[in-house]
């Protein structure tokens, strides 16, 4: 027999407000527990898992990486129009199969193997053989690298007559004044380092094998003293940068190991600037901090209406307000985070309908209209984003407003949806030109380099160093901008810097007007 229990009005209206208490306190960590697995199963994610943000499906991957191929103008997949029974395909020439030519320019060296004497004789008649020709074949030969000494005789003169007049030859102006290393040397280690990603310590014992004994601090020192002998060029470069119509702006951690009144595990910050217009300038500077005050100053003199393009770090929207420039949002880290969210999903829950995926695929289908337009004129692309840009902004915008409040905030989804609504402003004005870029991948691509070399050399030893690497990535990333080959720019360069006096001549020494820097 079921015994009966009899509450009074007060305990069965504390138990009943006890079991809603329990209820949404297992609600509670419900929520959190999932929200920490997601966070987890990110990190692992970003561990583990490939870095590239292609889709893990073929069909989404060619979205994204080769839209023109797989989307028509009106967003249907080309397999599915109906093709003609007979096709008419103008004629071609199809490319020679086979191992790719050695370069035309480079120096040959002709080693003829000739037929001994006693070969040279017919074996039918017994006549000597005559040439008439060679079959020819070509390997490609690498001498190592040279190491010599360049000894520099100042010669004296001295009167026959007396004593009093003794003259010598003045010394060569050098860009390291009595530096131990020749300008195609200085240039040599740069570019080692700076393009090649190849630390100093690692390219004394490269040279150390062919004779060149020199001590890692030797090198660093160089590098210090080239880096700041090169700052009136620097200077140029950011005056020309902030006449640009339009920038882009990113930034990135470099640890500096000797800073005054820091701990060698603080953060400092290498800030990226390029041009969107005009001269084509890579621009990198150090600051010991990511805030205002350090970034404010980089932007300094841009003119009023320019544009600015950047990721949603709060910094570039004060630095676009307080100088009246027109600030544009990046597409690729407004992607990036729904590619974040989709990656948490469980494989076995994944498709096209979580809702990660359905954002993923409109923004691929940006892309596929960006990628139609690339051969365009500027008021052609402009149009072509007005009739077909626009309208997929609009279904953005509706699946967005549809779900930005029903997605937990906290959520790796959540973050995506509100970094998308926040920046939303910024992201659809890239319609409105068709000069203006869609994201900020050009900047990432440029800073790229750096972080690569970062992995290798790790830090910088002193704030001086951390400036001097910062001008030097700046000649090599611009010259790379400009097609210029970076070592070839750097010794013209470090041989006529030091005799440069007027705005002309330093003018004369940028990357672009390399043909004049070489006459």
């Amino acid at each position: 027999m079921t015994p009966t229990i009899t509450l009074s009005t007060e305990d069965y209206q504390a138990l009943l407000a006890e079991q809603q208490r329990l209820a949404s306190q297992l609600r509670l960590v419900t929520v959190e527990r999932d929200l920490l697995k997601e966070r987890v199963d990110a990190f692992l994610h970003r561990l583990y898992a490939a870095k590239s943000e292609a889709r893990a499906n073929p069909a989404q991957r060619d979205l994204f990486l080769n839209e023109a191929e797989v989307l028509a103008p009106n967003g249907a997949p080309i397999a599915e129009e109906a093709t003609p029974e007979a096709v008419e395909v103008a004629g071609h020439r199809r490319k020679k199969r086979g191992r790719k030519p050695l370069d035309p320019h480079l120096p040959r060296e002709i080693v003829r193997h000739e037929l001994a004497e006693a070969e040279r004789i017919c074996a039918h008649d017994g006549t000597r053989l005559v040439e008439i020709g060679a079959e020819i074949s070509e390997q490609l030969d690498i001498v190592p690298q040279q190491v010599r000494v360049i000894q520099h005789h100042r010669v004296k003169y001295a009167c026959p007559c007396c004593d009093e007049s003794i003259r010598v030859t003045p010394a060569p102006v050098r860009i390291i004044p009595k530096g131990l290393l020749t300008e195609t040397a200085l240039a040599w280690v740069v570019t080692a380092k700076y393009q090649d990603s190849l630390p100093l310590y690692r390219q004394a014992a490269l040279l150390s094998r062919f004779g060149g004994d020199l001590s890692r601090n030797t090198l660093a020192a160089s590098m210090v003293r080239v880096g700041d002998a090169v700052q009136p060029i620097i200077n140029l470069l950011r005056d020309h940068l902030l006449d640009a119509d339009l920038i882009l702006g990113d930034e990135t951690v470099v640890q500096v190991l000797k800073e005054s009144g820091r701990a060698a595990q603080s953060k400092s910050y290498l800030w990226a600037q390029m041009t969107g217009s005009g001269p084509p300038i890579r621009l990198f500077s150090y600051t010991p901090g990511r805030g205002g005050t350090h970034a404010q100053p980089l932007y300094e003199g841009i003119k009023p209406g320019a544009v600015l393009m950047s990721d949603g770090y709060e910094v570039y929207n004060a630095i676009a307000a307080s100088r009246g420039a027109i600030h544009l949002g990046c597409w690729a880290h407004a992607r990036r985070y729904f590619v974040e969210a989709e990656a948490a999903i469980p494989k076995a829950a994944r498709g096209p309908e979580q809702l990660a995926t359905q954002f993923i695929a409109a923004m691929g289908e940006l892309y596929a209209i960006e990628t139609q337009t690339e051969d365009l004129s500027v008021e052609q692309r402009g149009q072509r984003r007005q009739e077909q840009s626009r309208p997929v902004l609009v279904k953005i915008e509706a699946l967005l407003l549809q779900h930005l409040h029903a997605v937990i905030p906290g959520s790796l989804l959540g973050k995506a949806l509100h970094y998308l609504s926040s920046q939303w402003s910024k992201l659809i004005r890239f319609v409105y030109n068709g000069a203006w870029p869609i994201d900020n991948n050009l900047c990432e691509n440029a800073i790229r380099p750096f972080v690569v070399g970062r992995r290798n050399w790790l830090f910088c030893d002193t704030v001086a160093g951390a400036r001097a690497s910062a001008n030097l990535y700046s000649l090599i990333e611009t010259c790379k901008a400009n097609s210029v080959d970076p070592y070839t720019y750097l010794v013209d360069l470090f041989r006529k810097l030091p005799t440069a006096k007027t705005v002309e001549e330093f003018e004369a020494l940028l990357p672009w007007n390399l043909d004049a820097l070489t006459d």
